[in-house]
């Protein structure tokens, strides 16, 4: 079918020049879902999902085109797989239910329902609602009355806590982290060097694992080096938030973090990630409740591995505000290395800038002179201008019709409007650097400010 709105030939140009755009794929797919072109948005969602083969949104979008064709044989294959496992996708949940619902199935329909809507109650869908024969509100109340009483069994002991995390395998390394070269080489020396040469770690005494928190602002690639740091050494890697651990029951909380450390604990080598660690692990004196001094005290114990060995485990943990952070986690053992990550400097501002535009249209981008004008821009500050600069672009070729290649200019008009974040979190960290700087923990912060 050819294309005839003039909005989509142009986009559809766009992904002709770049075709490994993946965002830019992604908002040609849902245009062409958008206006009813779902022959045509099949193929891009396709052609998206080969260079993004794991990414859910888009097997779900590919999933609803399919329903749309009445390919519900295909559409219910990948709902399965999404509606499945330890963290179900909810809007999966809601197309598996009408699907079950067209083969006639209508109590299993109900039941898929009802679980999307314990999920995420956003996803509530009145049609769907109305042809299984109950309100939308009764469902709701029907999960959560569920819910309450399997929460109920959990807190009696009954029933061991069901959180197990995605245990990724991140295909990103080193290489592409830009920058950062002084962090990485301190990540190698605790981490990398010690399961690379196990024997002499091992002659010295040294266990293969250990901690290491990382501060600084936000958006200057704490979890991507994370990630990168699993990706380098082929290990596992579990992303840990603070909703995976805490829970409404006394007593749980401490149940999902040993359970969390034993999974890694299963799959060494495992890189375990907290970010945002200063919610768990907030200084005790601040806290009201003894609950939470109690996932405090549990999670200094799995640190410790007072019932069972932590050799392969390797903790990384991440955090914005490191002064409320509980002065025994950096106990020796616990994370007895901390870093401090700073906005990119000029080289690696270089090294983002050209990361971030491959696979994008560019002619002849100044990377040097953006970097120099860029100063104190956090990673995020660096994507969210070049995002800013391919808007502007879109926007000209949408009305132009003829799509043009990113240019020096495009991103130095860009950086008129996007400003550093980073701004904000050293006038924070100047006071505690200055005035609350027992023992010298801050003294990367007034150096780098030097």
């Amino acid at each position: 079918m050819t294309i005839e709105d003039e909005s989509l030939k142009a986009l559809q140009e766009a992904v002709k020049l770049s075709p490994d755009n993946l965002p830019l794929r992604k908002h040609f797919a849902a245009s062409l879902t958008a206006r009813g072109l779902f022959v045509e948005a099949e193929k891009e969602y396709l052609a998206a999902l080969a260079l993004s083969p794991d990414d859910s949104e888009l097997k779900y979008e590919l999933a609803s085109v399919f329903y749309q064709l009445g390919k519900y044989g295909q559409s219910l294959v990948i709902v399965e797989d999404l509606a499945g496992g330890r963290s179900p996708h909810a809007r999966a949940l809601v197309l598996h239910a009408r699907l079950l619902l067209n083969d006639g199935k209508g109590d299993q329909a109900a039941e898929k329902y009802r679980q999307a809507l314990s999920i995420d109650r956003s996803v509530t869908d009145e049609s769907l609602a109305e042809q299984l024969g109950v309100s939308a509100r009764d469902m709701i109340k029907e999960s959560y009355v569920e819910n309450r009483e399997r929460l109920a069994v959990k807190s009696s002991g009954d029933e061991e806590p069901d959180c197990l995390l995605d245990l990724e395998r991140p295909s990103i390394a080193f290489k592409d982290v830009g920058g950062m070269e002084d962090i990485k080489e301190q990540v190698r020396m605790k981490i990398i060097h010690p399961l690379n040469n196990p024997d002499i770690y091992k002659a010295y005494g040294k266990q293969i694992g250990g901690g290491i928190l990382m501060y600084g602002p936000p958006g200057c690639g704490k979890t991507h080096l994370a990630r990168a740091t699993a990706g380098e050494i082929k290990a596992g890697f579990i992303s840990v938030g603070i909703n995976d651990v805490l829970d409404m029951w006394l007593g749980n909380s401490e149940k999902n973090l040993h359970e969390i450390f034993e999974q890694a604990r299963r799959n060494s080598p495992c890189v375990l990630f907290f970010d945002e660690v200063d919610a768990l692990a907030a200084s005790r004196a601040d806290l009201r409740t003894s609950g939470g001094k109690q996932v405090i005290n549990q999670f200094l114990s799995e640190l410790d591995g007072v019932e069972t060995s932590n050799e392969g485990v390797l903790v990384l943990a991440a955090t914005n505000a490191p002064w409320h952070l509980d002065s025994a986690f950096r106990r020796p053992g616990r994370f007895d290395r901390i870093i401090f990550v700073p906005p990119p400097d000029k080289d690696a501002r270089v090294s983002i800038l050209r990361i971030m535009t491959t696979g994008k249209p560019v002619d002849k981008i100044d990377f040097e002179l953006l970097a120099k004008r860029s100063e104190k821009f956090s990673g995020a500050d660096l994507k969210n201008l070049i995002d800013v600069a391919i808007e502007a672009k879109l926007e000209s070729a949408l009305k132009t019709g003829v799509p043009e290649p990113l240019t020096t200019k495009d991103l130095e008009k860009a950086m008129k409007v996007v400003k550093p974040s980073t701004l904000e979190w050293f006038s924070t960290a100047r006071n505690y650097a200055m005035y609350a700087n027992q023992g010298g923990a801050y003294d990367d912060i007034l150096k780098y400010l030097k």
